[in-house]
């Protein structure tokens, strides 16, 4: 059987259809009470972004990831290489919360808190005030270069970079101190690593923000693949009410759309105009909705022109659309949240009652015990003692009450803050009191009681037999 070639013009139509180009979007601005949530989320997001690594806290950076000494100082809070665990916890949280979230009420996220939302809305304030609204921006880029148009573009390109580079700045920011760095900026002296962080997240910054923007949330993003694993018939999603939009059709604001035989729909294109990533709402919903709620912002305004109810597009669920009820407490909400709440208390009762200072204390290796002129027994070790704090401690170091060992040295010793000290250890044991391997149990204390440790070790003497044949 033989088996013809494809024609080449269906190649090369399919290669088009696959690879064409996607159009620019020009969302219109919008006001309504859902554009002012998003702006409030945006204020207080990159507030924290911009302001944070500025902040003072008992003469330190009060936000600072200080990599080279292995510190993450939050505010009051110093976390250390052994506190990783609770960065894996907050992450599990993290996830378990988009997962609820979503359960709940869709792309919230997506829509409010995502860092490609954030930011794309800002440079798209940039833009709006560099070349104008919506209409305005269309007929610019589709007319001929001007003098005029090169000015806005140019103006428009200058306040993103300078933006994306102030980005990048304020990341590296909290890995090094940033006001260091700001004297670094101004002699131009950063190290090689600093200079490439900058440029790399400043280059990130205007690349997601200012060029792919939407094109990220419909082709990069994964969470919009696996949405639909979250969701059921009762999260909450943005949806077009076909049943009392439809049949759709323009009309004047003094007609009678029953006489018209026409839903509440004026088919104006609002919804789609002010779409981010330039979908139509009124087709269902789809994976490249980021729940903005944009759509229901400018379709209220326009039933309220018409004196028409609002809610044609609305926060709703399928089962209303359907006419069941809603149900917001079901199994999944009732699991998701449980375990969020119990892994929320867990966390905040772990970091803060962590124990301020850290014990490890290492044997000898190379000598299991060492034996005396008089008899006694000693084993010797390394203690390591950490501050976490940001105050100077002295530590007293001590053994059982009920064991026949005994410290030789200091038992107290001065940690600074924010330090580590490395002490030598030795246990001893008077003679023929213990025999072979013993568990033995060391307190760490604080004169103000706010320290109050232990750390088990053990113990190596000769075995009774090799005693009696000392004897």
């Amino acid at each position: 059987m033989s088996v013809k070639p494809i024609p080449s013009v269906l190649v090369a139509a399919t290669a088009d259809k696959l690879y064409a180009a996607q159009p620019k979007v020009y969302p219109r601005e919008i006001d309504g009470r859902f554009a002012r949530l998003r702006l409030v989320a945006v204020f207080v997001l990159l507030g924290i972004f911009y302001v944070f690594p500025w902040l003072r806290w008992d003469g330190r950076q009060a936000v600072l990831f200080d990599l080279p000494a292995r510190k993450f100082h939050v505010f009051s809070l110093t976390f250390w290489p052994q506190d990783f665990f609770w960065l894996a916890w907050l992450l599990i949280i993290a996830g378990l919360s988009l997962f609820f979230f979503t359960a709940l009420a869709g792309r919230l996220w997506c829509g409010y808190a995502c860092p490609q939302t954030v930011w794309t809305e800002v440079f798209l304030w940039i833009e709006r005030a560099c070349e104008g609204r919506r209409n305005q921006r269309i007929k610019l880029d589709g007319g001929a270069w001007s003098r005029e148009k090169i000015l806005r573009k140019s103006i428009k390109q200058a306040l993103w970079i300078i933006l994306s580079l102030w980005t990048g700045f304020t990341f590296v920011g909290f890995f090094t101190p940033i006001v260091e760095l700001g004297h670094e900026a101004a002699a131009f002296s950063f190290s090689g690593w600093e200079l490439f962080w900058i440029v790399f997240y400043a280059f990130a910054t205007y690349g997601n923000a200012g060029f792919l923007r939407e094109q990220v949330c419909k082709y990069m993003c994964p969470y919009a693949r696996f949405q639909s694993a979250m969701f059921d018939r009762d999260t909450l999603i943005i949806s077009y009410d076909d049943a009392r939009g439809d049949p759709r059709g323009s009309r004047k604001k003094s007609a009678d759309r029953g006489a018209l035989a026409l839903g509440d729909c004026i088919d104006c294109d609002a919804c789609v105009q002010v779409c981010p990533t330039g979908i139509d709402i009124r087709d269902g919903l789809q994976i490249e909705c980021i729940a903005c709620a944009a759509c229901i912002d400018a379709c209220d305004g326009v039933m309220d022109k018409m004196q028409y109810p609002r809610g044609l597009i609305r926060y709703t669920t399928e089962n209303i659309l359907g006419g069941k009820p809603k149900h917001v407490l079901r199994p999944r909400t009732l699991v998701y949240g449980g375990m969020l709440l119990f892994l929320l208390g867990t966390f905040l009762w772990g970091v803060t009652h962590r124990s301020p200072v850290i014990v490890e204390i290492l044997r000898d290796r190379y000598a299991l015990y060492r034996e005396t002129s008089n008899g006694e027994i000693e084993n010797s070790y390394a203690m390591k003692l950490v501050n976490k704090t940001d105050h100077a401690m002295r530590l007293h170091v001590s053994t059982e009450d009920d064991q026949p060992l005994h410290i030789v040295g200091k038992t107290d010793i001065d940690v600074p803050a924010g330090q580590v000290a490395n002490v030598p250890l030795t246990l001893h044991a008077t003679p023929g009191a213990l025999h072979g391997k013993h568990d033995v149990e060391l307190r760490v204390r604080s004169a103000d009681g706010s320290v109050n440790a232990e750390y088990n070790t053990e113990f190596f003497a000769p075995q009774r037999e090799i005693a009696h044949e000392h004897e």
